[in-house]
C-alpha cells in the first residue's frame, strides 16, 4: 500500500469516527468543552437534551415572567434577570434586599462593630490583574472601612502588570494549577505553589503611609511534618495535619512582607494583607476558564478553606470564553456542566452569600462589522437559570453595560472604555463596571438599612 493511499485513508477513517462519536455526542448531551470544540455537528443538530436552545431550559424558569415558588413563598420574577445594575433574587418585590446576610455585616461593620468582611471574586481575564476588584475594594473600603489588598498568589502571569500590589519571586517555584488538571487541592486562585529553595516579596501598594494595623497571613497547605519557613527575616513554623492554614506572619504597619520557603512538601498559596477590620476583597482570576474547573477540587478542601479563611460574598462571573465561536446559540449543555459546581460551593461555604454575574458584551465580525455575538442573550438566560436553580443572586453585566453591541461602543469611545479585541474593557471600562457594582451592592444595603426595624 502506498504511502498516499495511507494517508488517505486514516483520513477518511478518523474523519468517519469522529462524525459518529459527534452525532452520538450531540444526542447524549455530551458538554465537556473539549469535545464540543471539535464536534463537527454542534452547529447543525441540537440534541433532546438540548432542544431548549431557543425556548426554555430543562428545570428552569418557564417563559412566564411571573411565578409563584410555592404555598408561602413570595411570589417571584424571573424576568428581573433582563435588568441592568441589579442584584435580583428574583422576588417580585424588590424592596427587600437580595443579599439579607451580607448587608446586615455591612451593617454591623458601619455601626461599630470590629470584625472582617471577606469577598471573594471569581473570574477569567476580564478581571485580571485585579481591573474591576481593584476599585470595588477601594470603594467598599472607603465607606465601610480596611485596609489591605486581600489575597495575593506566589506568582501571577501579571505580576508586572498588576497596580495594587508589586510582587518580586526567585525562578525556583513549581506551579501546580488547573491547566494541568493534577492537582484536586488547588486553592480558589487555581493555583498552588511548592518550591525547594525559593524566595517571594510582595510590597501592598494599596497602604497608605498612616495605615492601620496590617495582618500579613500565609495561606497554605500542610507537609507530613512541621515546617519552618522564614518571613521578613523571622522564623515560623507551619503544622503538620491540617488540608489548610492561615498563619499570622506579621502585624505591623509595613506594606513590605518577604517569604522564603525550602521545603518541596509545604503546598503554598499566597499571603492576605489585611487590616484587623474592615472590607476585604480577594481576585481569585485565572484566564481562558469558565469555572467548570472547581468541578475537579477536593470537597473536602474547600470546606477546610471555609472553616480558616471563610467568605461573607462569593461572585462567580464568567462568561466570555463560552463564547469562542460566533455562531453558538445554546449553552444549555453548559448549564447542566456548571449547575453542580455551583451547588458544591455553596455546600461547600454554606456561610456565604453567592452572587452570579453574567457575561459581559463580547463583539466578533458578522457581514464586515463587529457586533455583539448572536448568542450571548441566550448565554445570559443561562447563566440566571442557573443563579435561580442554585438560590444565587443574579447580577446582568451585559445589560448593565449597555446590552447589544456595547462593547464595540466602548472600545468606540475616546478615551476607550474597552479594547479593540472587542472581548476585554480597559482600565478605565473595569472602574466603570465596578462603580456600577459596588452602586448595585450599595443599594442592597440601604433596602436592609430600611426595612430592618420593620
Amino acid at each position: 500500500m502506498n504511502y498516499n493511499r495511507r494517508v488517505l485513508l486514516f483520513v477518511t477513517w478518523s474523519t468517519g469516527l469522529l462524525l459518529v462519536v459527534s452525532v452520538a455526542g450531540s444526542y447524549a448531551g455530551i458538554g465537556w468543552m473539549p469535545f464540543r470544540r471539535v464536534n463537527l455537528v454542534s452547529d447543525v443538530l441540537i440534541s433532546p437534551a438540548d432542544s431548549s436552545a431557543a425556548g426554555d431550559l430543562p428545570g428552569s424558569m418557564p417563559d412566564d415572567p411571573s411565578v409563584v415558588a410555592g404555598p408561602g413563598k413570595p411570589r417571584e420574577s424571573f424576568s428581573l434577570y433582563t435588568s441592568p445594575a441589579l442584584l435580583t433574587d428574583f422576588r417580585a418585590d424588590t424592596t427587600q434586599s437580595s443579599l439579607q446576610g451580607f448587608a446586615k455585616k455591612l451593617y454591623e461593620l458601619k455601626t461599630g462593630q470590629k470584625r472582617k468582611i471577606r469577598i471573594a471574586y471569581f473570574g477569567d481575564s476580564m478581571i485580571e490583574g485585579d481591573l474591576l476588584t481593584q476599585t470595588l475594594r477601594e470603594l467598599l473600603q472607603q465607606l465601610f472601612g480596611g485596609q489591605g489588598v486581600g489575597f495575593v498568589p506566589v506568582t501571577s502571569p501579571v505580576a508586572k502588570f498588576r497596580q495594587t500590589v508589586s510582587t518580586d519571586y526567585s525562578d525556583s517555584w513549581a506551579d501546580d494549577n488547573f491547566k494541568d488538571g493534577k492537582n484536586p487541592r488547588l486553592f480558589l486562585s487555581g493555583h498552588s505553589f511548592h518550591t525547594t529553595d525559593g524566595w517571594v516579596q510582595w510590597n501592598d501598594r494599596t497602604i497608605t503611609p498612616d495605615s492601620l494595623l496590617i495582618e500579613k497571613s500565609l495561606l497554605c497547605g500542610a507537609a507530613p511534618d512541621p515546617v519552618t519557613i522564614n518571613a521578613n527575616g523571622r522564623s515560623v513554623t507551619v503544622p503538620a495535619g491540617n488540608l489548610f492554614n492561615r498563619v499570622v506572619l506579621a502585624k505591623d504597619q509595613s506594606p513590605a512582607l518577604r517569604l522564603a520557603v525550602a521545603d518541596d512538601r509545604l503546598p503554598v498559596y499566597g499571603v492576605s494583607f489585611e487590616s484587623e477590620s474592615g472590607v476585604f476583597v480577594d481576585n481569585f482570576s485565572f484566564r481562558g476558564i469558565t469555572g467548570v474547573e472547581f468541578a475537579r477540587v477536593d470537597s473536602a478542601f474547600l470546606h477546610a478553606i471555609a472553616n480558616g479563611n471563610p467568605y461573607d460574598l462569593i461572585v462567580f462571573q464568567y462568561g466570555v470564553n463560552l463564547l469562542f465561536r460566533p455562531n453558538d446559540k445554546n449553552f444549555s449543555w453548559y448549564e447542566k456542566t456548571i449547575l453542580p459546581v455551583v451547588r458544591k460551593l455553596r455546600n461547600c461555604f454554606p456561610g456565604s452569600d453567592f452572587v452570579i454575574v453574567s457575561t459581559a458584551d463580547r463583539a466578533f465580525r458578522y457581514n464586515g462589522q463587529y457586533q455583539s455575538a448572536v448568542g450571548i442573550d441566550s448565554l445570559v438566560r443561562v447563566q440566571a437559570s442557573l443563579a435561580y436553580r442554585t438560590g444565587s443572586v443574579f447580577y446582568n453585566q451585559f445589560a448593565t453595560m449597555g446590552g447589544k453591541n456595547s462593547i464595540v461602543d466602548w472600545a468606540g469611545r475616546k478615551p476607550s472604555l474597552a479594547n479593540k479585541d472587542y472581548v476585554h474593557p480597559n482600565h478605565r471600562g473595569a472602574e466603570v463596571l465596578a462603580g456600577y457594582f459596588f452602586e448595585a451592592i450599595l443599594r442592597e444595603y440601604e433596602k436592609y438599612v430600611r426595612t430592618r426595624d420593620r
